[in-house]
């Protein structure tokens, strides 16, 4: 289930109404937990670190994963309990009423998806089959099993298709009944009437009639089983016999039920090796545990997937096969091995071969890769090369000869994104509609089977979030196309390629479009607020329906961050970011501030924006520093999200030097602008914010004064494959490019005191990788850094205690380095 990140409406909408965090009787009393007494928080009164890195329960805790009822009544949402860890689920009614859930009405709050005719609908709750009829029939469950339901689907007459493992069942709703459709068999089909090749065999067959007979036997009985399988409807349907070295990736019938598009890959493709492993210190056995982590890119064994097609009506199969794909043997990395070849005095000689191909994976969608038409009649697939990185197909596939014809090729020398890639059908089946990043943009385009596609957005600025109406007369989508910081609902007719701006927020947001499509469900915040839940009559004013912040957060007044755009030395285009002033004089020192440089995580993540950050411990933190007289500035350096293509790419086999460079410039502007003393400059960052404090300081050391380094990437070898082989490629093919971005490789170059902060427990990015930083400061003998471990923490810290020792080691480190 997709997780909303708000991000953003103006705060005269947010706090219009009265904060109310709705009430409810908690379930199980038994878990819940006291949290520790606060203060009072006052507008008069200092953050303390105490107070902004407790339970964060105390500023209340936000909507998630939000629903529309299926008649527009009201919305679902869960919220996490305070003092527990576990959510319930809530109803709010559109006049704003909000009650909680009784255990037994818990499926109410399942996404759910409808029939085509929409007159039934289905989900799944706690892994099993709910259906009900509209507009106002009864909830009915047609499972209730302990093993859990793969995926299910609506077929055109109204039927379920339900996947369980290598198996897929037909549902009848109406009555219940449950029937196998389809199975496969990974091994060699059994054949009693096949003769053995072998001489003994032959020689048995030949010479003794007994052996003989039994051949014949096994022929009528073969025979009459078919005759059977075709004219008695009862009998269970011969399962599909496939490669017994391969394991089912997915499988996906049509609407219609007739074909299945199963995807294969190598059944021993694990990556995971018996050294994949992290020492948990403080197991409740008291022993060390050997706790299952992730491989690292540097062993990466990148699997192709087969796609075959199944027809359930002759129980033939057929095998799809890439050619249709251009560039499909293309050695597209050739460029990158020929200069690393010269590096080692030798010579690279390009050769083509089959690419590692498989379906695309996007990190975000709540889409499949594989589309069937609404007919049926048509499938279209997106396929990724997933070794390489440079290379998007859409493709439609001839479902009787299992050949590909290529719709769209989106190649980039630097690497495929992996999110904006939304497509889909229109409605009449005849175009495929998709984004693409061609223009430099994340853009809508419509393309017709035999046509040439036409872009129906077009500009600076990022498209996502798509919705075709029913009739399929327009899209809906979200952008910022007013700003790189705002995000907006928008609609574009389908026909003419007329948009109109649906929301205005001037700020960023999630939406969900209504079932009868007259109203928006949107989830907005502000930059000083959390997100709450709105609906919006389309063509009307946008209306808060829930209060979950509490008061004692709503109440203080804390500072909006202004949202800048810094003039690049490096691009045409400025470099934005969030800046929180002094509230005071007390650390000015010759009529100049010292000031901070946060750098975000996640690398492709976007926080110079109008709404509530992720990083709401952070946000509460620069209002503490600029409180205590720092300038703070929160940089989306290259590489962040949310500016297009050329942005991204940027660090492409390059990390860590783009971002210095714009953290350079951000010094530069602040000096300028805010009176920053350039020689009081500290700097800190988590996960990739951390890499970068790493390559700030031991490249930059004249730059910053300090730097805090929290759960921070030491070497770009040891992280994963999904992330690093697309910016980077493999260190197999491209070593280069990990030995200039990997901060290991650049530790000689420290002089500034730094903090290196990590969890044990850490299964993103290794504690290990902090244990080999240290020990090549110690062998480099670098006397000006220091390190904190926290041996129950993961890569996002849960514990109040360990944010707390964290940030108050970041506050001393920059209170004793910034303030001579």
């Amino acid at each position: 289930m997709k997780k909303w990140i708000g991000l953003g409406c103006t705060l005269s909408l947010v706090t219009a109404c009265a904060s109310v965090t709705p009430t409810f009787t908690d379930p199980s009393p038994a878990t819940a937990v006291t949290l520790p007494a606060l203060a009072p928080l006052t507008v008069d009164q200092p953050l303390t670190l105490k107070r902004i890195m407790a339970n964060p329960d105390w500023m209340g805790n936000a909507p998630q994963d939000p629903s529309w009822a299926l008649d527009g009544s009201g919305l679902f949402y869960w919220q996490k309990q305070a003092g527990s860890e576990l959510s319930v689920p809530f109803f709010v009614d559109i006049q704003g009423h909000t009650e909680a859930l009784a255990y037994p009405q818990w499926h109410r709050a399942e996404y759910k998806r409808l029939s085509e005719d929409g007159r039934l609908a289905a989900w799944l709750y706690e892994g099993n089959l709910m259906v009900m009829d509209l507009p106002d029939g009864s909830p009915r469950q047609l499972t209730r099993d302990s093993s859990a339901l793969d995926d299910f689907s609506f077929t055109l007459d109204n039927q379920l298709l339900i996947r369980r493992g290598n198996k897929l069942f037909r549902i009848d709703p109406s009555s219940g009944l449950t029937r196998l459709h389809s199975e496969l068999v990974f091994g060699q089909k059994p054949d009693a009437t096949k003769v053995p090749d072998s001489y003994l065999a032959q020689q048995q067959k030949r010479l003794i009639r007994y052996v003989d007979k039994q051949y014949l036997d096994a022929a009528d009985k073969a025979q009459r089983q078919q005759q059977r399988q075709q004219a008695d409807p009862t009998l269970a349907p011969r399962p599909f016999y496939l490669n017994g070295s391969e394991k089912l990736v997915t499988l996906s019938p049509s609407p219609r039920g007739r074909y299945l598009l199963a995807v294969v890959t190598d059944k021993d493709g694990s990556w995971r090796k018996d050294h994949d492993i992290m020492p948990n210190y403080l197991d409740k056995s008291g022993y060390v545990e050997a706790v299952k982590a992730r491989a690292r890119v540097a062993e990466a064994e990148v699997a192709s997937q087969r796609l075959v097609i199944l027809d359930t009506d002759t129980g033939q199969h057929t095998d799809v096969s890439w050619e249709g794909l251009p560039g499909f043997d293309a050695d597209v990395l050739a460029e990158v091995k020929r200069e690393n070849a010269a590096r080692n005095g030798e010579k690279y000689q390009s050769t083509k071969a089959l690419r590692t191909l498989r379906l695309m994976q996007d990190w975000g969608w709540e889409q499949s890769a594989i589309q069937w038409s609404p007919d049926g009649s048509k499938l279209a697939v997106m396929v990724e090369a997933g070794a390489d990185n440079k290379d998007r197909w859409l493709a439609t596939v001839d479902l009787q000869r299992g050949t590909l014809t290529s719709q769209h090729r989106l190649h980039d020398d630097a690497w495929v994104n992996y999110t904006h890639n939304e497509f889909g059908w229109s409605r009449d089946g005849e175009s495929l509609y998709y984004l693409s990043e061609e223009s430099g943009y994340s853009q809508l385009y419509l393309k017709p089977l035999n046509g040439k596609a036409r872009a129906l957005t077009q500009g600076q600025y990022v498209v996502s979030n798509l919705t075709q109406s029913r009739d399929g007369s327009q899209f809906l989508f979200k952008a910022n196309a007013n700003h790189p910081g705002q995000y907006e609902v928008f609609s574009v007719a389908t026909a003419s390629g007329d948009i109109q701006q649906l929301t205005d927020l001037k700020g960023g947001l999630d939406y969900r479009l209504s079932p009868d499509e007259s109203q928006l469900l949107l989830s907005a915040s502000s930059r000083t607020r959390p997100p709450e839940l709105f609906i919006q009559p389309i063509g009307g004013q946008a209306r808060q329906l829930t209060h979950t912040s509490s008061d004692a957060f709503l109440d203080y007044a804390w500072q909006t961050p202004e949202v800048v755009a810094i003039p690049s030395s490096h691009q045409d285009k400025p470099v934005y970011a969030r800046i929180y002033r002094p509230q005071n004089d007390s650390k000015k020192r010759q009529g100049r501030y010292p000031a901070v440089i946060f750098n975000h995580g996640a690398g492709y993540l976007q926080n110079a924006h109008y709404g509530w950050s992720g990083y709401f411990r952070e946000f509460m933190f620069h209002n503490l520093l600029a409180q205590q007289g720092y300038v703070v500035m929160d940089i989306d350096y290259r590489g962040s999200k949310g500016y297009g293509r050329d942005w991204r790419t940027a660090i492409y086999r390059n990390m860590g030097h783009s971002e210095v460079e714009d953290m350079l410039d951000g010094v530069n502007w602040m000096a300028q602008a805010l009176q920053v003393d350039e020689q009081r400059v500290g700097t800190y960052g988590g996960s990739y914010g951390g890499f970068l404090t790493f390559m700030a300081l031991f490249t930059q050391p004249q730059a910053f004064q300090a730097g805090a380094a929290l759960r921070p990437v030491t070497d770009w070898a040891h992280y994963n494959y999904g992330y690093t082989s697309n910016i980077l490629n493999t260190p197999q093919v491209d070593p280069i490019a990990y030995e200039r971005s990997s901060p290991i490789e650049f530790a000689q170059g420290l002089e500034k005191p730094l903090l290196i902060m990590t969890g044990v427990l850490d299964d993103n990015v290794f504690f290990q990788d902090s244990v080999r930083l240290v020990q090549r400061l110690i062998e480099l003998e670098k006397p000006t850094f220091e390190t904190a471990i926290y041996p129950v923490e993961p890569h996002g810290f849960r514990q109040p205690s360990s944010w707390l020792d964290e940030y108050r080691r970041i506050f001393e480190l920059f209170e004793e380095n910034l303030n001579p």
